[in-house]
């Protein structure tokens, strides 16, 4: 499985990105699909996940700001964020679960004023 994720950017604090990642390959089995992220000097963490049957996860720290949604006939998942912080700064991985665990390449999403 190929993960292509896009939409990163530079954004000032209350902001909005779209970050989106397209899966391709060996996808017939792929169940969930999300976002972790990485900040400098922490440990990556989990973001948002959908299952293929719309179920969504959140971490505390996003919930009623970023939201995730999937379109599996483009095998595709996207993250709306907005209110941004800068403590939202980080790379952003895309994942993807077949049986195992697929990540993309990372997206760096910085907020600054």
């Amino acid at each position: 499985v190929q993960l292509q994720a896009s939409g990163g950017g530079l954004v000032q604090p209350g902001g909005s990105l779209r970050l989106s990642c397209a899966a391709s390959g060996s996808i017939f089995n792929l169940n969930s699909m999300g976002w972790y992220r990485q900040a400098p000097g922490k440990q990556r963490e989990l973001v948002a996940t959908v299952t293929k049957g719309g179920i969504t996860n959140y971490a505390d720290s996003v919930k009623g700001r970023f939201t995730i949604s999937r379109d599996n006939a483009k095998n595709t998942v996207y993250l709306q964020m907005n209110s941004l912080q800068l403590e939202d700064t980080a790379v952003y991985y895309c994942t993807a679960v077949t049986n195992v665990r697929f990540w993309g390449q990372g997206t760096q999403v910085t907020v600054s004023s």
